[in-house]
């Protein structure tokens, strides 16, 4: 665990917690949390004057 030093004063940084999967329903149509946000990360694709980019 890291300690940090703020003007005389110590802090801790607790441990991560895990995120927890949700499904979510929204107008009949159910969302996975873990699922929508590894699919947005997987490839993401940019547009910059009509010219696609691949991260």
């Amino acid at each position: 665990m890291t300690t940090l030093q703020y003007r005389g004063h110590s802090y801790t940084i607790p441990a991560a917690i895990p995120k927890v999967c949700v499904e979510l329903t929204y107008r009949r149509e159910h969302y996975n949390t873990c699922r929508v946000e590894a699919a947005h990360n997987a490839h993401p694709r940019l547009t910059y004057r009509g010219t696609s980019y691949t991260k």
